[in-house]
């Protein structure tokens, strides 16, 4: 048995999946594939769904599709689920296939967000989609998720809409459109949801589905983590803090300097010692016999303090001049008349007898009483409201719309409230007058434990496209390819989350930082199930990994430090100390998993984090010596730090250790092994300076960037609020915070991209263009150390991609362009346009 299996890196506190009683339609058993038609359902005995899923991918069941890892989640609890994939979204018939959902509908775009899905970096319409049978575009709409749910509204306006996927979970609250250039609102408010689901919603859409069928309405569902809904007042008991003070530095309780005597320190915090309180009244009363007779002088020879003496003795001074023989009247008679000697035995007769008082108080035992220290006073009496009652109120939608640089601070305190073990509900105001009404997020779901994520990866998926999609031969290798599906064929997904934090990424605000890890067991049990019933499978596993290949039980050292952590990221500036980055069981996963029968090379696929790779030295031999197949992807992305400090990126240094290791190892196994590196033109806080020098870097080493990416600003992502707001978020945003350098315009962004293909002729004249500009001609001229030639090619050829259908060749024009593409793909007809921002088809009109 693996001894990590139960190995848990966060205080979990959450209902296991496994412990809700199942619905009663479990007796209707396991179906081999979720049902998309009446006929299916029929065979399967059911005359309605309990609930109906509708997404914008093709049916794959497979765990690497979210839609099939919710069906068949829900299909354990009992439910009887159907799914409608890919609908005809120009009317509501099409959502209408199956019946009536009995508890709700499930509706998410799918595994990309649709509009990147839809539409390139530049804008422009794709003309396909790894997502569809044939790799055909057009196959769903932009902004699907909120084009199904009014579908869905449409179809059966009485039954909840549960809306989820990763197009949700980046539209959470107000967020920055790149195609229209504009904020939006919330996308709870845009599709009329019931509830939203972000992140991994396998906790949250049991618990829910659970309670609609235990009749429990829809709206009273306000409590389930991982969720945003439409509230229109705060509730009672609910203390609602301004987004402004989360961000500032809280009560700070101040440290008292131990060298200092109590009275000093007294007087540090503004007070007075009660001894000095005492020793003023004593001086008091002095000052009020200043005659000629100076009485403390005589208390002091006494030996006596009379304040203490009485409070010790319980006496009054009153009592006590009486009981001295002594009244203060004619004392201050005698006083005035100058009969200072007659004065002066008076107080001789008082000090005998309060000697007297004081021997025969002696003996009496008293108790000992501990006094405030008055240095501390005030201290420790800070009251934080709970957290778990406790609500952020971020600036309005009217006001991050108007405001840039409330965006800015909106979209860093959504960052910092991600932690599961310490986040905060958010709300955020939408409309105004009598329209108002409050979006509401509650704090990420608990991440699953080791058990619950074999449970989930265990669930009896076909690891098929839906029989539906098969060709005349039955087959799915030929015409009705699913590109997708295909690249994941072969591969297992160990783990989830990812602890980099890079700000142009949208993993973390959807999977969280908190990586969630399978068992050894149940991996090589899905090795064992691909050899063994996947259709082609030749003995080579394309990939063991996740959204990084290397963090598989990586994870803080200790769970109340990683609970109460607010970093935005775990290895940037640099790895923090209390991260684990022992990749120990990732190894002995490798070994045990390619030692297997049948299997004869298992290969590494998912994106290498270098910075933790070359923490272990045995990991990178392990992994260059036996799953690179010529080539390994990692990503830089950039040479120069200004980029690189924007992007939560490794200096380049790091690669090159990584890229010292990769090659030393090779050659001791004889293998000739190439990395294949990544970089991001155009991202926030590039200059052009930055990119010259990266391309001057990449000709150095001989690079020719094949694939190469313009910056594309997700919704939501941290790098995209720079974008938008030209502020920096990983710091605090105030109006004179850091400002980035933004590139925008289509010109600057093809100078950006022309740069990493320094290579190709059709962009030598903007780069000499730019370099004159630059004051950098010496970069101009034929021999090896220039960046470009001075001259140009007759033949206009240019370079040529490997990938052919995504490139476009020297002089032509966009292989497929927003006014030809419906015409050219076939959908729509005549008279029903789609509309670029809206993928809904204008309404009919008379």
């Amino acid at each position: 048995m693996n001894a990590f299996t139960d190995v848990s890196f966060f205080p979990r506190d959450a209902k296991p999946l496994t412990s809700y009683r199942k619905y009663w339609a479990q007796r209707f058993g396991t179906a081999p594939f979720l049902p998309m038609s009446r006929e299916e359902m029929t065979q399967l005995g059911w005359d309605s769904c309990d609930i109906v899923l509708v997404t914008g991918d093709a049916y794959v069941d497979h765990p690497s599709f979210g839609m099939a890892v919710i069906g068949r989640m829900l299909e354990n609890q009992g439910f009887r689920v159907g799914i409608i994939a890919q609908p005809d979204w120009t009317s509501a018939d099409a959502f209408k296939a199956l019946g009536k959902p009995n508890l709700f509908w499930g509706v998410t775009s799918g595994n990309m967000d649709s509009m990147i899905n839809r539409y390139t970096a530049d804008r422009k319409i794709r003309s396909d989609d790894a997502y569809t049978p044939g790799d055909v575009g057009g196959k769903r709409p932009d902004r699907a998720a909120i084009v199904y749910s009014q579908r869905c509204r449409e179809a059966f306006p009485d039954t909840p809409i549960v809306l989820g996927g990763i197009e949700g979970s980046l539209r959470r609250i107000a967020h920055y459109d790149y195609w229209s250039d504009k904020v939006r609102r919330s996308v709870v408010v845009d599709s009329k949801c019931d509830l939203l689901l972000y992140g991994n919603a396998e906790r949250a859409i049991v618990e829910i589905a659970h309670r609609l069928a235990a009749r429990e309405p829809v709206q009273q569902i306000t409590d389930v983590r991982g969720t945003a809904f439409v509230r229109r007042e705060t509730p009672e008991g609910w203390f609602e803090i301004d987004s402004t003070s989360v961000d500032t530095p809280g009560h700070v309780e101040a440290h008292i300097n131990p060298y200092l005597m109590i009275s000093d320190q007294a007087r540090e915090q503004g007070a007075t010692c009660a001894r000095e309180e005492e020793a003023k009244d004593v001086a008091d009363a002095q000052n009020a016999t200043r005659s000629g007779v100076n009485t403390s002088n005589l208390e002091r020879h006494a030996g006596l303090d009379p304040a203490s003496t009485n409070r010790h003795a319980g006496l009054d001074p009153a009592s006590t001049n009486r009981h001295a023989g002594l009244d203060p009247a004619s004392m201050d008679s005698r006083v005035r008349g100058n009969d200072a000697s007659a004065v002066e035995a008076d107080l001789t007769a008082a000090v005998a007898q309060a000697r007297t008082v004081q021997a025969a108080i002696q003996p009496i035992i008293q108790p000992l009483t501990f006094v405030p220290n008055p240095a501390l006073r005030g201290k420790g009496t800070h009251k934080v409201p709970p957290r778990d009652k406790s609500v952020i109120r971020l600036p309005s939608y009217e006001q991050v719309k108007q405001d840039a640089v409330l965006y800015a601070h909106a979209n860093r305190v959504l960052h910092l409230e991600t932690n599961p073990g310490n986040a905060r509900c958010l709300v955020q105001a939408h409309g105004e007058g009598h329209t108002a009404r409050d979006v509401w997020i509650t704090p990420p779901p608990i991440p699953l434990t080791t058990a619950e994520m074999d449970h989930v990866f265990d669930l009896p998926y076909a690891r098929s496209p839906h029989p539906r999609y098969a060709d005349e031969n039955g087959s799915h290798d030929h015409a009705t390819k699913i590109p997708a599906w295909e690249m994941i064929r072969f591969s297992v997904n160990i783990m989830r989350g990812c602890f980099g934090g890079c700000t142009f990424c949208s993993i973390t605000e959807h999977e969280g930082r908190i990586i969630q890890s399978r068992s050894e067991e149940s991996i090589i049990r899905e090795v064992e199930d691909i050899r063994d019933k996947v259709k082609g499978f030749t003995g080579v596993i394309s990939d063991l990994g996740g959204p990084t290949a290397n963090m598989y039980r990586l994870g803080c050292k200790s769970p109340e430090i990683e609970s109460a952590c607010r970093k935005p990221s775990c290895v940037f500036p640099g790895i923090c100390q209390n991260l684990t980055t022992d990749h120990g069981p990732l190894i002995n996963m490798y070994r045990r998993a390619r030692n297997l029968k049948g299997i004869k090379k298992i290969l590494i696929g998912s994106g290498l984090r270098y910075d933790l790779a070359v923490q272990s030295p045995e990991y990178v031999k392990e992994l260059v010596q036996h799953h690179v197949g010529g080539y390994l992807k990692i990503a830089p992305e950039h040479t120069e730090g200004g980029p690189l400090s924007k992007m939560m990126k490794p200096g380049i240094g790091t690669y090159d250790r990584f890229k010292s290791m990769f090659d030393k190892y090779s050659e001791e196994v004889g293998k000739k092994q190439f990395l294949i590196p990544y970089f991001i033109a155009a991202h926030p806080g590039t200059s052009d300076e930055d990119m010259m020098n990266l391309a001057i870097w990449l000709k150095k080493n001989g690079f020719r960037a094949d694939q190469v990416q313009t910056f594309y600003p997700s919704p939501m992502a941290t790098a995209t609020a720079m974008y938008h707001s030209t502020r920096n978020p990983l710091r605090k945003i105030t109006r004179d915070s850091e400002k980035v350098d933004v590139v925008k315009g289509d010109k600057r962004r093809r100078l950006h991209k022309a740069f990493l293909r320094y290579h190709d002729s059709t962009n030598w004249p903007l780069l000499r263009e730019a370099l004159k500009a630059m004051g950098r001609a010496d970069l101009i001229g034929n021999g090896k150390h220039h960046l470009i030639p001075n001259w140009q090619p007759l033949a206009e050829e240019g370079y040529q991609s490997a990938r052919r259908k995504n490139s476009t060749g020297a002089g032509a024009k966009s292989s497929v362009s927003l006014s030809t593409a419906p015409k050219r793909l076939g959908q729509p007809k005549k008279g029903q346009l789609l509309t670029q921002h809206t993928g809904l088809p204008p309404r009919k009109k008379g």
